[in-house]
């Protein structure tokens, strides 16, 4: 099937943002998608003056908009996805009435065949506006399952619709930030093996306040993403116009649902340790005193077995890094070893030794992260001058660990730094690729996250591990071998219109170190921050070579701030 996506300017008369949407579809209708997506509040704009006003412009279900936009669907024989203000409890009165941000799906007959209240207010709409708490639902098709998303930046919604077998995702947004388009849109298709949608807004946000107009113009970016987090096309960002690509639902079935080690996705879910987790809530752990910053460093040796273990020692004895991060078996190049019992039996000395030499070389309050093989398992281990000093056994099945036990609860720990004590958490294999364990560690405040781990898939740390930083406001320090993946198509995104203009470029994914900004404000006029595009975009230092080291802010992890 064919899909495009709008990007348009609205301003405060509803009419002429009637013609607009009518002109756009056109414009959008002459490369004969299947689907065509318009973006948020396609009738006005977010901000309003009062809620008078917000109700004066919200539409009714049968009323000339909303007809005209069908009979648009009805001529260019496609489906169409449009969000809009609606007016509920219309017997009310008006001051009193309820007004919410829906997202409409029309047929080609011209039908309104489904609709979704948005659940997430923030900012302003919460003012004049209500959000629905129900889920959203899976539309069957002609050419697949489709579901109006309403919230990229938070893991919830997607997962849910991606769990009842959605398989393209159609994300209305009036937006000013890059977050979603840059870092949580990729995310939410690419952990869930699904096509994303996103239409978004450009020109000003509001007309309220022309001081307003140079951080509130909306960030435009309308893209469509494949279910590997591959941008398929993508509009510039103060660009009005259109872009399609050609998209393969049955790329998005379980069957083809399958990590690059041969794991299937469906085999890694454990529904009933969530719930597990999710009641156990109580159990967060309380850390006073946190330190501002700690020094953390990933190490990436070259080389294997014992020679891997004295190249981390040498570097411990001339380093003084709070925490080291290592990648997930450093010392072994070579995973699919790890099936052949006699060789196991070697990782698993090898991790004795590695302990005993490791520890022998740290000082007071230092620390390595790694993962190793103890007592016949897999687990993530922090190594202090005393030893073992915690350990997370691997939570969720991959096939290149197929003979481990796996663990059942998130351990939190409580790290000794010489200016004070921080939480942190540990994941590895694929755990950290799971949003769901993410969320249950965050969730008892933890301000770090570290990973162990071996990047299969490039999204990972281009988008998933990023977004999980920005979400739950956690620092990151994920450290993995150079992965070097085959070359594939991406867009280039300075081409308009074209549909599936592409280039190759070569890929090289590694690890990361994952900071937070100790100073969240959102940007006004009256604080006068200087915009990046991000609303809370990582402080991001890549993996280079065998040394990277940062500082992190894990007191910025004590005071959350929203995603959007």
């Amino acid at each position: 099937m064919r899909v495009a996506v709008t990007q348009f300017a609205t301003s405060l008369n509803v009419q002429e943002n009637l013609a607009t949407c009518i002109r756009m579809i056109a414009e959008a209708a002459t490369c004969k998608p299947s689907l065509i997506v318009l973006p948020e509040y396609s009738n006005t704009q977010p901000n309003c003056v009062d809620h008078h006003q917000a109700w004066e412009h919200a539409l009714t279900v049968d009323g000339e908009f909303l007809q005209a936009i069908a009979e648009q669907a009805i001529k260019h024989d496609c489906y169409i996805v449009i969000n809009v203000t609606l007016q509920k409890n219309t017997s009310q009165l008006k001051n009193n009435a309820n007004i919410s941000v829906t997202s409409c799906l029309f047929s080609p007959q011209g039908e309104l065949i489904h609709q979704v209240d948005k659940q997430a207010l923030a900012g302003r709409e919460c003012n004049f506006l209500i959000g629905d708490s129900d889920d959203a639902e899976v539309v069957t098709t002609t050419f697949g399952k489709l579901s109006l998303l309403t919230d990229s930046a938070n893991f919830k919604e997607a997962r849910t619709l991606a769990l009842s077998g959605t398989q393209l995702l159609c994300q209305s947004l009036s937006t000013f930030s890059l977050d979603e388009s840059n870092l949580h849109g990729p995310t939410r298709a690419c952990e869930n093996n699904v096509f994303l949608a996103q239409a978004n807004k450009i020109g000003a946000l509001t007309e309220n306040n022309d001081n307003e107009h140079e951080y509130f113009n909306g960030s435009g970016q309308s893209q469509i993403v494949s279910p590997t987090g591959l941008v398929l096309a993508k509009m510039a960002s103060t660009e009005e116009g259109y872009v399609f690509a050609d998209i393969d639902l049955s790329a998005c079935d379980d069957s083809k649902k399958i990590r690059p080690d041969g794991t299937k996705l469906s085999k890694q879910r454990r529904p009933e340790l969530y719930q597990k987790l999710s009641e156990q809530l109580n159990t967060v752990v309380e850390t006073n005193e946190v330190p501002e910053t700690a020094n953390t460093a990933i190490f990436a040796t070259y080389k294997s077995n014992e020679e891997a273990i004295e190249d981390v020692c040498h570097y411990i004895e001339n380093n003084l890094s709070d925490i080291t991060q290592l990648p997930e078996l450093f010392f072994v190049a070579d995973k699919s070893i790890t099936h052949n019992s006699e060789q196991l039996a070697e990782i698993e000395r090898l991790s004795k030794q590695l302990i005993v030499q490791v520890s022998a070389m740290l000082r007071p309050f230092q620390y390595v992260c790694t993962s190793l093989v103890l007592d016949g398992t897999h687990q993530a281990v922090i190594i202090s001058e005393q030893g073992v000093f915690a350990t997370q056994q691997q939570l969720h099945f991959c096939q290149r660990y197929l003979w481990t036990a796996l663990g059942n609860d998130v351990n939190i720990i409580e790290l000794p730094l010489e200016q004070g004590n921080i939480s942190v958490a540990m994941l590895t294999a694929d755990d950290a690729n799971i949003p769901e364990i993410v969320n249950a560690a965050a969730l008892k405040n933890i301000h770090l996250l570290l990973v162990p781990f071996d990047i299969q898939e490039p999204c990972e740390v281009d988008y998933s591990l990023l977004s999980r930083a920005a979400e739950h406001r956690i620092c990151i320090v994920a450290a993995s071998r150079e992965i070097s993946f085959k070359a594939e198509p991406v867009v280039d995104t300075n081409v308009q219109n074209t549909g599936n203009k592409k280039k190759v470029k070569a890929k090289k994914s590694i690890g990361f170190i994952a900071n937070l900004s100790k100073n969240f404000v959102m940007p006004t006029p009256k604080n006068s921050i200087r915009f990046d595009g991000y609303i809370n975009k990582p402080l991001v230092k890549s993996q280079h070579g065998k040394i990277t080291k940062a500082l992190i802010f894990p007191v910025a992890a004590c005071s959350k701030s929203p995603t959007k």
